[in-house]
């Protein structure tokens, strides 16, 4: 059995075995999971705090750095898909869904609910709810990612090795990832990936089932919620056939001309000017506090400490988790570039949307929960719909999130079977449409069993342990990169 049949068989059977406790025992599954979580937050948050601060670190080295000029494939090989079209895709396959999911529930939670240090309801609490969701979804998240998905770019593209985890790992292992250790590594891979996506695939048929019970009241019922993932799944399963140049890109580019007019409409129609001065303020203070914040672990401030445990270790515990299949994904879409290009189109292009994104949708929502409609009276995934309500134009904008959050949740599906087709088919850049499909269904399916026990918060805590061995794979894909980034640069400048 060579080692891509054995990833495929062992990760398999691992989804099986967790998906089998899940349901055989549900409340004991999310019991335990709870607790290791608890743990792991609690003993190793500082460490969390550490890596996403050195990765953006080192982002900003390699970028000034001569390494920079290195083109991810032969010197003569040019970017295959546009600039636009590759921010789009790299955007939605990152956190499309999410976006539209937390886009007014997390600034308002921030707010309204649970400020980090602020009095709830303050205008202080106000301006630190937007600074701390600036935090957790912009210029950390996107470095881990551009460092993961350079490795992968570079080994695949630049030394022509297979696109897979355990490659980027040779130049300190040699031939033994090759072996049960590349192995491993590679089935960790898989295994995030699947349940990563299999919890973003579970949020999204909530947060479309909750605008069409809002919006029309239709049920909100586990058998609506199959019939979502039952068409999109059928929908994904035509894009992944349809490969990379179609599917993927036209979706892509779809999600980004609804999300821009989408944020449009929430600029002009909510409260334009004020949605303007604070994004100013507030990202600013999140750009001139980036150091302090990096760093804030409130080790003598319990109730500080708790909230940093649920929200940013949460996040950067998440964001790992997340990064098998994000970071394979942009780099399959990234050959051509040089590295510099790439690192800066993939930290600062969604940093700064995402930001203005939470800036106006969050500003909008604690606007008009401070005129005296209690926002937090709804569900998070009806959140965004009941802001809408208050607006003018709201039903149509309603409408337009329904349809960006199935678009998103299509590319997602369709990235990710892409994903794990390539990680267990030795890296290959296509894939065959039989495997995708095989793990397109296996994905839909294990978001619809854990739907139908409510396990997608026992799934949120098994991907988050599991990312911690991860973080340590990522610590040395780093210094792999480095050490295959200087030899490259050696022999280029003996080459002149």
């Amino acid at each position: 059995m060579n080692k891509a049949t054995k990833v495929f068989y062992i990760a398999f059977a691992l989804v099986i075995l967790t998906v089998g406790f899940g349901v055989i025992a549900p409340e004991v599954f999310e019991q335990a999971t709870g607790t290791i979580r608890t743990y792991i937050n609690t003993a190793f948050g500082w460490y969390y705090l550490m890596i996403m601060a050195l990765l953006l670190i080192f982002v900003i080295v390699i970028i000034v750095s001569p390494y920079g000029k290195i083109r991810l494939g032969r010197d003569s090989d040019r970017p295959e898909f546009s600039t636009f079209t590759w921010l789009a895709m790299l955007f939605s396959a990152g956190m499309g869904i999410g976006l539209v999911f937390y886009g007014a529930s997390e600034p308002l939670s921030h707010f309204a609910i649970q400020p980090a240090t602020a009095e709830p309801g303050t205008d202080e609490a106000f301006k630190e709810a937007l600074q701390r969701t600036y935090y957790h979804w912009g210029i950390h998240v996107w470095a881990m990612y551009g460092m993961v998905a350079l490795s992968l770019a570079f080994f695949q593209f630049r030394k022509g090795q297979p696109a897979l985890i355990s490659t980027t790992l040779k130049p300190l292992f040699g031939e033994r990832m090759n072996g049960p250790l590349g192995t491993l590594v590679d089935v960790l891979a898989v295994f995030a990936t699947v349940f990563g996506v299999a919890t973003s695939l579970g949020f999204g048929a909530a947060q479309i089932n909750g605008g069409l019970a809002y919006l029309f009241g239709a049920p909100q019922e586990y058998w609506v919620q199959m019939v979502i993932i039952g068409v999109v799944t059928l929908l994904f399963i035509i894009s992944a056939w349809s490969g990379l140049n179609k599917g993927i890109k036209y979706l892509s580019n779809t999600n980004m001309v609804l999300a821009i007019v989408l944020l449009i409409l929430v600029l002009i129609l909510g409260p334009t000017i004020l949605i303007l001065n604070l994004f100013t303020e507030t990202f600013g203070a999140y750009v001139q506090n980036l150091i302090s914040l990096s760093f804030q672990s409130a080790p003598l401030d319990a109730e500080n400490r708790s909230w940093l445990d649920g929200w940013t270790i949460f996040y950067w515990a998440w964001w790992i988790s997340w990064a098998p299949f994000v970071s394979m994904f942009i780099a399959r879409v990234s050959k051509g570039r040089t590295i510099r290009e790439f690192l800066i189109g993939v930290v600062l292009a969604p940093t700064i949307f995402g930001s203005l994104w939470f800036g106006a949708f969050g500003t909008t929502a604690i606007d008009i929960q401070k005129s005296g409609v209690d926002l937090t009276a709804f569900p998070t995934e009806q959140t965004l719909f009941a802001t809408f309500s208050q607006l003018p134009l709201g039903i149509i904008m309603s409408i337009i999130a329904i349809l960006l959050v199935s678009t998103f949740f299509i590319t997602s599906a369709d990235s990710a079977t892409f994903v794990l087709g390539m990680q267990s088919t030795k890296g290959s850049l296509l894939p065959s449409n039989q495997i995708k499909i095989l793990w397109g269904i296996a994905q839909s399916l294990v978001a619809a069993i854990l739907l139908s026990v409510g396990g997608l918060t026992a799934v949120q805590n098994t991907i988050i342990i599991a990312a911690l061995p991860f973080s340590f794979v990522m610590i040395l894909m780093v210094i792999a990169l480095f050490k295959a980034l200087n030899t490259e640069h050696q022999l280029m400048q003996r080459k002149k």
